[in-house]
């Protein structure tokens, strides 16, 4: 069995008044992976890693993502390449697209960029299509491949995001038609955990760590009138059986009043 948490939209703030808001809540979800007695599989955070993408935001979100599991990211819209380089991951401050891929010999993970630098929809660039078609092509048939991203890559019926959803997501369908061994897609973006099909394959996306999107039939009472702020923060679990199927768990995770 293979178990993989997903988490998503943290939006570290070091410069706002309720900075500590976005802080506790990410330390909340990271302590409750970290604590688990289960030794995950791998970790994903699928973008919006800081809210402005301030160096110190970077630095902060570097503290609290630490985990004794495989640990992977890649960058959302509020995200900026460089920065996100360089004090997130440690490397040259590069704004080329942002890529990472983990291969076991009983699955691989492949994290693409979907990010496009000033604006906030989604895309995959030619550059990330080649890398992923590189790595479909040296991964053995046999093993599983689940592919992550920030923008979901169709509309979820939530105009606040299908607006700035992933577009030219052809693509990305026809590379992966020509791969059967591609499991499932694995977005964020939304601020709400949802379940649908993409290019036939499941499309699971991440609640919010930092909040939840208000769905367009539910009341638009609150002073931020999209967002649910008062819900706690919660992640997925992937789960993949030796049989190759997949079950997603979604799991809310208290915050210790300040």
């Amino acid at each position: 069995m293979i178990v993989i948490a997903h988490l998503s939209d943290p939006h570290i703030d070091t410069g706002a008044q309720d900075a500590g808001r976005s802080i506790a809540r990410t330390r909340a979800v990271m302590e409750y992976v970290n604590s688990l007695p289960y030794d995950l599989d791998a970790v994903i955070a699928t973008g919006d890693i800081a809210d402005h993408a301030a160096p110190s935001e970077y630095e902060e979100a570097r503290e609290l993502l630490t985990s004794r599991h495989p640990l992977l990211v890649c960058p959302g819209n509020h995200d900026e390449r460089a920065a996100f380089r360089e004090h997130l991951l440690g490397e040259p401050p590069k704004t080329t697209p942002i890529n990472q891929s983990y291969a076991t010999d009983r699955f691989t993970l492949a994290l693409c960029d979907t990010s496009v630098p000033g604006e906030d929809h989604g895309r995959l660039e030619g550059e990330t299509l080649a890398w992923l078609s590189d790595l479909l092509a040296d991964t053995p048939p046999t093993r599983p491949v689940l592919i992550g991203f920030h923008h979901p890559p169709l509309p979820l019926h939530t105009p606040y995001v299908d607006v700035i959803r992933q577009f030219d997501e052809d693509r990305l369908a026809e590379l992966t038609a020509r791969h059967p061994n591609v499991t499932a897609f694995l977005a964020g973006h939304a601020h709400t955990p949802a379940a649908t099909t993409f290019a036939n394959r499941p499309l699971l996306v991440a609640p919010g760590v930092v909040s939840t999107l208000r769905l367009p039939w539910e009341p638009q009472t609150h002073a931020a009138h999209h967002v649910h702020t008062d819900l706690p923060p919660a992640l997925a679990f992937h789960v993949l059986n030796e049989e190759g199927r997949l079950t997603t768990h979604y799991r809310p995770v208290p915050v210790a009043a300040s």
